[in-house]
């Protein structure tokens, strides 16, 4: 569905207009848009009022699953997130085992308080994911579950699932286990504030083993051929009651976390090739000629690449930084397109690696924030007990990449919508101005996609530029009403 320019024009009819500040603007167009697309930051009084219930019963004598949780409260678990977070879905905790590390990864568990076919389940099968804007989130469940019961929050006992990996002195997975368990963590950290306990050299034990492990997963990363790009993220942030655009700045520590993730979700696949039974996330093998192209872009900005080096080598090795660089990185991004779901029960499919991971691969570390990850975990946690995984997430298992599929999509579409219409409301009061800007593409003779770092804009302009060089433009149009915005060349 594409979102119609009326519902986001309906705010500039509103009277009186003046009095409309920029952020109320902002915010009120993003309401309508989701409006347009369906997107509702309200759930229904039957699932709010189930969802106040289901929170009220002891969640350690309630699971859903098969098996009783066992109690890992000892075990000191922290949690590193954005700041903002309520809905935190992992904590973690690592220590030495031998010459290698023990990773006790606690992933949050809804499946204790959504009974099957419930309204809490239907409603969340409805949305699919936790959508994104500007100006807040739209969950995947109630707070109620989402922001607390759920939510693996410091000094209370929650309910979870805990993946148990042991890892050889150069961080291999050498042992899975997967369990159901009461946990509690300890601190909730702020990825800033991690980052400086580990270059201070005053964080715990599990955060100095936790760059460890993550620059030994990202080696290993390399070993097999997985693929990082680092491209830079548009972003819309409020920032002393005003929204502004930037280009996000990944840490370091974000990366090494997100390596326990991602061993984790290649842990959880491989369990389910091995019982012939779950869902896996897939990225199929570019076609070759998408690759040459990639290649042929990087002769034409004159970044060198020589025939023995592969894409994800040499990508890897691209600083967004150059404006050449960040052109290539551009076109290399074609390269991971075509992401999905694979479900299967009864038999080991035959494609299913994700290309870019360089392996196979499950969703299971965000279950408060993807539907999917909850069958999973269930599906998980049957096979390493040895059981046959519960009848309610297999008759769901065949529908779910379908679900993920249109939740991706909305996603999508919420994403790059938000943006042109936050881009066109800041950026109104501008028109006339000049900004350096980086062509990161050329379409055909008479189109060219540039980027803008200060304020972070990506747009396309009509001129066909040299992808790599940096021009002056001037903004010539912007229209919240339609999230239309124009730049041209200043000759």
């Amino acid at each position: 569905m594409v979102p119609r320019a009326g519902a986001l024009a309906s705010i500039f009819m509103r009277k009186p207009p003046p009095r409309l500040d920029r952020r109320s603007m902002i915010e009120a167009g993003l309401d309508d848009l989701r409006q347009e697309l369906e997107i509702s930051r309200r759930f229904p009084s039957e699932v709010e009022a189930s969802s106040q219930l289901a929170t009220t019963s002891p969640p350690s004598t309630t699971p859903r699953g098969g098996t009783l949780p066992v109690d890992l409260t000892a075990i000191p678990f922290v949690t590193i997130d954005p700041p903002a977070s309520m809905d935190l879905d992992q904590a973690v905790h690592i220590e030495k085992s031998g010459s290698g590390f023990q990773v006790d990864y606690a992933i949050a568990d809804p499946t204790t308080f959504v009974a099957p076919g419930s309204a809490i389940d239907a409603e969340a099968h409805r949305r699919g994911l936790t959508m994104y804007a500007p100006d807040g989130r739209t969950p995947l469940y109630p707070t109620a579950i989402g922001e607390a019961a759920a939510s693996l929050l410091p000094d209370v006992d929650r309910p979870s699932v805990v993946w148990r990996l042991r890892l050889d002195a150069e961080a291999r997975l050498i042992e899975t286990d997967v369990v159901r368990a009461i946990v509690r963590s300890r601190e909730k950290l702020a990825y800033s504030q991690a980052q400086r306990r580990i270059i201070e050299g005053v964080g715990s034990p599990t955060l100095m083993f936790l760059r460890d492990v993550g620059v030994a997963r990202q080696a290993l990363e390399v070993e097999r051929g997985g693929v990082s790009l680092k491209l830079p993220s548009q972003e819309v942030e409020l920032i002393d009651d005003r929204y502004h655009l930037v280009y996000d700045e990944t840490l370091a520590v974000e990366e090494w976390n997100a390596q326990i993730s991602l061993m984790t979700g290649m842990a959880a696949a491989q369990l389910m090739l091995g019982a012939r039974v779950g869902l896996l996330r897939t990225l199929p093998t570019p076609d070759d000629q998408i690759l040459a192209q990639i290649r042929l872009a990087a002769i034409t900005l004159g970044v060198e690449w020589p025939d023995h080096v592969g894409y994800a080598d040499r990508v890897r090795q691209l600083s967004p930084d150059d404006p050449r660089h960040l052109a290539l990185l551009n076109h290399a991004v074609r390269a991971l397109r075509g992401a999905d779901y694979l479900a299967f029960d009864g038999e080991t499919p035959v494609e299913g690696r994700h290309w870019a991971i360089a392996a196979h691969y499950a969703h299971v570390t965000a279950p408060l924030r993807r539907l999917c990850d909850r069958y999973t975990n269930e599906v998980s946690l049957a096979i390493a007990a040895g059981q046959r995984p519960p009848e309610w997430a297999l008759e769901r298992l065949v529908g779910l990449p379908e679900t993920m599929r249109a939740a991706r999509r909305k996603e999508s579409q919420l994403d790059r919508a938000s943006i042109n219409f936050v881009e066109a409301v800041l950026l109104a009061p501008r028109v006339g101005d000049e900004f350096e800007a980086t062509v990161t593409s050329r379409r055909g003779d008479d189109r060219s996609t540039i980027q803008i770092a200060d304020p972070a804009i990506a747009a396309m302009i009509a001129a066909g530029l040299e992808p790599g060089d940096t021009v002056r433009v001037r903004l010539t149009e912007a229209v919240p009403a339609t999230r239309r915005i124009r730049f041209d060349v200043v000759t």
